[in-house]
């Protein structure tokens, strides 16, 4: 004869991860509301000079490829020295990390 166990009730999937979420929300250390400004500050200045700077990069690389494309050689002697500045540069940087 078989006996019949225990059933337990399983537990809801949707509530228990709501339940386990709210427990470990209450574990993190949350910012002071003046913390909070200081990070969002910081924040949108990296964003700001990162976007500044890749625009100008962006306007100087067009300006310079629309010369190439016009045929005019100075420029290609100019892009020339530009990678190759920037390859020397990125060769230095790789052999410091050598250590």
């Amino acid at each position: 004869m078989a006996s019949k166990g225990k059933q337990t009730k399983k537990e809801n999937a949707v509530a228990r991860y709501f339940r386990e979420t709210k427990e470990e929300l209450q574990k993190v250390r949350w910012p002071s509301l003046e913390q909070g400004w200081v990070m969002t500050k910081v924040v949108i200045t990296v964003t700001v000079v990162a976007a500044v700077f890749l625009g100008l990069l962006d306007f100087f690389f067009g300006w310079m490829i629309s010369f190439i494309v016009a045929r005019n050689p100075i420029f290609y002697v100019v892009g020339l020295v530009i990678m190759l500045g920037l390859l020397g540069a990125a060769y230095w940087i790789g052999q410091g990390e050598e250590v």
